[in-house]
Protein backbone atom coordinates (compact mmCIF):
# COMPACT_ATOMS: atom_id res chain seq x y z
CA UNK A 1 0.00 0.00 0.00
CA UNK A 2 1.41 3.46 -1.19
CA UNK A 3 2.01 5.82 1.88
CA UNK A 4 -0.35 8.94 1.70
CA UNK A 5 1.28 12.41 0.88
CA UNK A 6 0.22 15.46 3.16
CA UNK A 7 -2.59 17.30 2.30
CA UNK A 8 -0.91 19.99 0.76
CA UNK A 9 1.28 18.07 -1.70
CA UNK A 10 4.20 15.68 -2.18
CA UNK A 11 6.43 16.46 0.84
CA UNK A 12 10.51 16.76 0.02
CA UNK A 13 12.49 14.05 0.88
CA UNK A 14 14.14 14.47 4.33
CA UNK A 15 12.41 18.36 5.22
CA UNK A 16 10.57 19.56 8.12
CA UNK A 17 6.99 20.07 6.99
CA UNK A 18 4.98 22.51 8.12
CA UNK A 19 2.60 21.53 10.65
CA UNK A 20 -1.13 21.94 8.99
CA UNK A 21 -3.19 24.86 9.50
CA UNK A 22 -6.91 24.61 10.66
CA UNK A 23 -7.88 24.82 7.20
CA UNK A 24 -5.65 22.24 5.97
CA UNK A 25 -7.36 19.59 9.15
CA UNK A 26 -10.49 21.01 8.28
CA UNK A 27 -10.07 20.45 4.53
CA UNK A 28 -8.69 16.89 5.02
CA UNK A 29 -11.47 15.79 7.58
CA UNK A 30 -13.96 17.05 4.53
CA UNK A 31 -12.42 14.70 2.36
CA UNK A 32 -12.33 11.78 4.03
CA UNK A 33 -15.88 12.17 5.69
CA UNK A 34 -17.09 12.40 1.78
CA UNK A 35 -15.07 8.90 1.14
CA UNK A 36 -16.66 7.37 4.47
CA UNK A 37 -20.24 8.60 3.82
CA UNK A 38 -20.69 8.68 -0.10
CA UNK A 39 -17.54 6.17 -1.22
CA UNK A 40 -16.14 9.17 -3.72
CA UNK A 41 -12.41 9.32 -2.68
CA UNK A 42 -10.80 12.11 -3.46
CA UNK A 43 -7.78 11.80 -0.81
CA UNK A 44 -4.93 11.50 -3.41
CA UNK A 45 -6.20 14.37 -5.17
CA UNK A 46 -3.76 17.30 -5.75
CA UNK A 47 -3.53 19.54 -2.81
CA UNK A 48 -3.73 23.35 -3.86
CA UNK A 49 -5.83 22.46 -6.43
CA UNK A 50 -8.38 20.86 -4.50
CA UNK A 51 -8.27 23.06 -1.47
CA UNK A 52 -9.01 26.69 -4.19
CA UNK A 53 -11.65 24.60 -5.23
CA UNK A 54 -13.45 23.43 -1.63
CA UNK A 55 -13.27 27.10 -0.37
CA UNK A 56 -14.48 27.84 -4.01
CA UNK A 57 -17.80 25.98 -3.11
CA UNK A 58 -17.66 26.76 0.81
CA UNK A 59 -18.59 30.05 -0.76
CA UNK A 60 -21.19 29.49 -3.16
CA UNK A 61 -23.06 26.87 -0.69
CA UNK A 62 -23.06 30.15 1.82
CA UNK A 63 -20.63 28.07 4.76
CA UNK A 64 -18.34 30.49 6.76
CA UNK A 65 -16.04 27.11 6.94
CA UNK A 66 -15.23 23.92 6.01
CA UNK A 67 -16.45 22.22 9.00
CA UNK A 68 -19.76 23.85 8.17
CA UNK A 69 -19.81 22.29 4.82
CA UNK A 70 -18.81 19.20 5.99
CA UNK A 71 -21.82 19.08 8.56
CA UNK A 72 -24.21 20.03 5.52
CA UNK A 73 -22.49 17.30 3.10
CA UNK A 74 -22.83 14.86 5.65
CA UNK A 75 -26.64 15.23 6.44
CA UNK A 76 -27.57 16.26 2.80
CA UNK A 77 -27.24 14.17 -0.25
CA UNK A 78 -28.17 16.59 -2.08
CA UNK A 79 -25.58 19.49 -0.78
CA UNK A 80 -22.91 17.16 -1.45
CA UNK A 81 -23.97 16.30 -5.13
CA UNK A 82 -23.87 20.20 -5.19
CA UNK A 83 -20.19 20.13 -3.92
CA UNK A 84 -19.62 17.29 -6.30
CA UNK A 85 -19.55 19.67 -9.06
CA UNK A 86 -16.82 21.95 -7.60
CA UNK A 87 -14.59 18.81 -6.75
CA UNK A 88 -15.06 17.79 -10.29
CA UNK A 89 -14.51 20.33 -12.49
CA UNK A 90 -16.84 19.26 -15.08
CA UNK A 91 -14.86 21.29 -18.15
CA UNK A 92 -14.42 20.15 -21.46
CA UNK A 93 -14.55 20.86 -25.26
CA UNK A 94 -15.08 19.42 -28.64
CA UNK A 95 -11.85 18.90 -29.70
CA UNK A 96 -9.35 20.61 -27.94
CA UNK A 97 -5.89 20.62 -28.43
CA UNK A 98 -7.23 19.49 -31.95
CA UNK A 99 -3.09 18.44 -33.22
CA UNK A 100 -4.34 15.39 -30.44
CA UNK A 101 -6.78 14.13 -32.91
CA UNK A 102 -4.93 15.13 -36.26
CA UNK A 103 -2.20 12.28 -34.74
CA UNK A 104 -5.04 9.85 -33.66
CA UNK A 105 -5.76 10.24 -38.05
CA UNK A 106 -2.73 9.87 -38.84
CA UNK A 107 -1.00 7.35 -36.48
CA UNK A 108 -3.34 5.19 -34.70
CA UNK A 109 -6.19 5.03 -36.81
CA UNK A 110 -4.61 3.22 -39.56
CA UNK A 111 -3.53 0.32 -36.91
CA UNK A 112 -6.81 0.63 -35.25
CA UNK A 113 -8.48 -0.18 -38.86
CA UNK A 114 -6.73 -4.00 -38.62
CA UNK A 115 -8.65 -5.12 -35.64
CA UNK A 116 -12.10 -6.43 -36.40
CA UNK A 117 -13.32 -4.46 -33.88
CA UNK A 118 -12.03 -1.82 -31.48
CA UNK A 119 -13.03 -0.96 -27.68
CA UNK A 120 -12.16 2.92 -27.08
CA UNK A 121 -11.89 4.07 -23.17
CA UNK A 122 -12.51 7.54 -22.73
CA UNK A 123 -12.05 8.15 -18.83
CA UNK A 124 -13.12 11.14 -17.15
CA UNK A 125 -15.10 12.13 -20.01
CA UNK A 126 -17.50 14.92 -17.98
CA UNK A 127 -19.96 16.26 -20.30
CA UNK A 128 -19.22 14.10 -22.89
CA UNK A 129 -17.32 16.51 -25.58
CA UNK A 130 -14.30 14.42 -25.98
CA UNK A 131 -16.61 11.46 -26.58
CA UNK A 132 -18.35 13.08 -29.63
CA UNK A 133 -15.01 14.13 -30.97
CA UNK A 134 -13.93 10.71 -31.21
CA UNK A 135 -17.31 9.49 -32.39
CA UNK A 136 -17.18 11.38 -35.24
CA UNK A 137 -13.35 10.51 -36.25
CA UNK A 138 -14.12 6.88 -35.81
CA UNK A 139 -17.20 7.69 -38.30
CA UNK A 140 -15.28 9.44 -40.92
CA UNK A 141 -12.41 6.68 -40.69
CA UNK A 142 -14.49 3.85 -41.25
CA UNK A 143 -14.61 2.54 -37.53
CA UNK A 144 -17.30 3.87 -35.44
CA UNK A 145 -19.85 0.99 -36.38
CA UNK A 146 -17.11 -1.67 -35.27
CA UNK A 147 -16.42 0.62 -32.32
CA UNK A 148 -17.55 0.05 -28.42
CA UNK A 149 -16.48 3.26 -26.80
CA UNK A 150 -16.91 3.17 -22.71
CA UNK A 151 -17.28 7.25 -21.40
CA UNK A 152 -16.69 7.19 -17.63
CA UNK A 153 -16.86 9.36 -14.88
CA UNK A 154 -17.56 9.76 -11.26
CA UNK A 155 -19.77 12.76 -11.51
CA UNK A 156 -23.82 11.47 -12.49
CA UNK A 157 -24.76 15.04 -13.47
CA UNK A 158 -21.75 15.12 -16.24
CA UNK A 159 -22.80 11.65 -17.32
CA UNK A 160 -26.42 12.86 -17.49
CA UNK A 161 -25.23 15.71 -19.92
CA UNK A 162 -22.98 13.80 -22.01
CA UNK A 163 -25.85 11.12 -22.45
CA UNK A 164 -28.02 14.11 -24.19
CA UNK A 165 -25.47 15.39 -25.99
CA UNK A 166 -26.50 18.98 -26.54
CA UNK A 167 -23.44 21.75 -25.91
CA UNK A 168 -23.78 25.21 -26.05
CA UNK A 169 -24.66 26.78 -29.28
CA UNK A 170 -21.92 29.82 -28.45
CA UNK A 171 -19.14 27.65 -28.78
CA UNK A 172 -19.71 25.70 -32.16
CA UNK A 173 -18.00 27.68 -34.09
CA UNK A 174 -14.80 27.54 -31.63
CA UNK A 175 -15.66 23.51 -31.85
CA UNK A 176 -15.81 23.61 -35.91
CA UNK A 177 -12.57 25.72 -36.26
CA UNK A 178 -11.17 23.26 -33.99
CA UNK A 179 -13.01 19.87 -35.94
CA UNK A 180 -11.17 21.84 -39.35
CA UNK A 181 -7.85 21.61 -37.81
CA UNK A 182 -7.87 18.25 -36.01
CA UNK A 183 -8.54 17.13 -39.97
CA UNK A 184 -12.38 17.15 -39.89
CA UNK A 185 -13.41 16.00 -43.42
CA UNK A 186 -16.98 17.20 -43.90
CA UNK A 187 -18.45 20.05 -41.93
CA UNK A 188 -19.06 19.94 -37.84
CA UNK A 189 -22.30 21.28 -38.57
CA UNK A 190 -23.39 17.85 -40.60
CA UNK A 191 -23.50 15.92 -36.85
CA UNK A 192 -25.48 18.22 -35.42
CA UNK A 193 -28.93 20.29 -34.94
CA UNK A 194 -30.07 23.49 -33.23
CA UNK A 195 -32.96 22.17 -30.59
CA UNK A 196 -33.24 22.61 -26.75
CA UNK A 197 -31.36 26.14 -26.81
CA UNK A 198 -27.99 24.27 -27.83
CA UNK A 199 -26.41 22.31 -30.47
CA UNK A 200 -28.00 18.80 -30.20
CA UNK A 201 -25.73 16.06 -31.74
CA UNK A 202 -26.38 13.18 -33.81
CA UNK A 203 -27.81 10.25 -31.27
CA UNK A 204 -26.47 7.92 -33.80
CA UNK A 205 -22.78 9.12 -32.58
CA UNK A 206 -23.66 7.28 -29.42
CA UNK A 207 -25.53 4.33 -30.38
CA UNK A 208 -22.11 2.40 -29.64
CA UNK A 209 -21.07 4.59 -26.30
CA UNK A 210 -21.57 3.02 -22.84
CA UNK A 211 -21.68 5.42 -20.14
CA UNK A 212 -20.90 4.30 -16.71
CA UNK A 213 -19.97 5.40 -13.51
CA UNK A 214 -16.13 4.96 -12.51
CA UNK A 215 -13.49 5.76 -10.39
CA UNK A 216 -9.92 5.87 -10.65
CA UNK A 217 -9.41 6.11 -7.23
CA UNK A 218 -10.84 3.35 -5.95
CA UNK A 219 -12.61 0.95 -9.15
CA UNK A 220 -11.00 -1.61 -11.18
CA UNK A 221 -10.25 -2.56 -15.16
CA UNK A 222 -13.71 -3.86 -16.14
CA UNK A 223 -12.39 -4.26 -19.98
CA UNK A 224 -9.37 -4.80 -22.64
CA UNK A 225 -9.40 -2.14 -25.00
CA UNK A 226 -7.54 -0.87 -27.99
CA UNK A 227 -7.57 3.04 -27.48
CA UNK A 228 -7.57 5.20 -23.57
CA UNK A 229 -8.09 8.44 -24.19
CA UNK A 230 -7.60 10.21 -20.75
CA UNK A 231 -7.02 14.19 -20.86
CA UNK A 232 -6.88 16.87 -18.37
CA UNK A 233 -7.61 14.16 -15.53
CA UNK A 234 -4.05 13.40 -14.19
CA UNK A 235 -3.16 16.63 -13.53
CA UNK A 236 -5.71 17.03 -10.86
CA UNK A 237 -4.09 13.90 -9.12
CA UNK A 238 -1.44 13.65 -6.79
CA UNK A 239 1.88 11.29 -7.90
CA UNK A 240 0.51 8.34 -6.51
CA UNK A 241 -3.10 8.81 -7.68
CA UNK A 242 -1.68 8.84 -10.99
CA UNK A 243 0.33 5.90 -10.89
CA UNK A 244 -2.41 4.04 -10.46
CA UNK A 245 -4.54 5.48 -13.15
CA UNK A 246 -1.51 4.85 -15.45
CA UNK A 247 -1.28 1.48 -14.11
CA UNK A 248 -5.29 0.57 -15.17
CA UNK A 249 -4.70 1.95 -18.34
CA UNK A 250 -2.10 -0.32 -19.17
CA UNK A 251 -3.12 -3.34 -17.70
CA UNK A 252 -6.75 -2.46 -19.94
CA UNK A 253 -4.77 -2.10 -22.98
CA UNK A 254 -4.76 -4.64 -25.43
CA UNK A 255 -1.00 -5.62 -26.46
CA UNK A 256 0.50 -2.54 -28.18
CA UNK A 257 -2.65 -0.55 -27.56
CA UNK A 258 -2.35 3.31 -27.38
CA UNK A 259 -3.20 5.58 -24.39
CA UNK A 260 -3.71 9.39 -24.85
CA UNK A 261 -3.10 11.93 -22.02
CA UNK A 262 -3.82 16.08 -21.95
CA UNK A 263 -1.13 18.28 -23.36
CA UNK A 264 0.53 19.05 -19.64
CA UNK A 265 -0.04 15.47 -18.82
CA UNK A 266 3.31 12.28 -19.35
CA UNK A 267 4.13 9.12 -18.76
CA UNK A 268 7.80 10.15 -18.21
CA UNK A 269 8.46 10.61 -14.62
CA UNK A 270 5.66 7.38 -13.42
CA UNK A 271 6.58 4.00 -11.92
CA UNK A 272 4.45 2.68 -15.24
CA UNK A 273 6.95 5.10 -17.53
CA UNK A 274 8.69 2.12 -18.86
CA UNK A 275 5.89 0.47 -19.58
CA UNK A 276 5.16 2.90 -22.92
CA UNK A 277 6.81 4.07 -25.47
CA UNK A 278 6.06 7.27 -27.62
CA UNK A 279 4.46 7.72 -30.49
CA UNK A 280 3.50 10.88 -30.78
CA UNK A 281 5.21 12.55 -28.11
CA UNK A 282 4.70 16.27 -28.77
CA UNK A 283 0.86 15.46 -28.67
CA UNK A 284 0.65 12.67 -25.82
CA UNK A 285 0.11 9.51 -27.62
CA UNK A 286 1.93 6.51 -26.56
CA UNK A 287 1.69 3.12 -27.04
CA UNK A 288 1.80 -0.30 -24.82
CA UNK A 289 5.43 -1.91 -24.48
Amino acid sequence: MIARPSFTGLPDAGAAQPAPTSLDIELRLLIEAVYLRYSYDFRDYAGASQRRRVVHAMTQLGCATVSELQARVLHDPAAFMQLLQYLTIPVSEMFRDPTYFLGLRQQVVPILRTYPSIKVWVAGCSTGEEVYSLAILLREEGLLDRALIYATDINPQSLDRARQGIFAIDRIRQYSTSYQQAGGTRSLADYYTAAYGGARFDPSLRENVTFADHSLSTDSVFAETHLVSCRNVLIYFNRALQDRALGLFHESLCHRGFLGLGSKESVDFSVHGSRFEPLVREERIYRKR
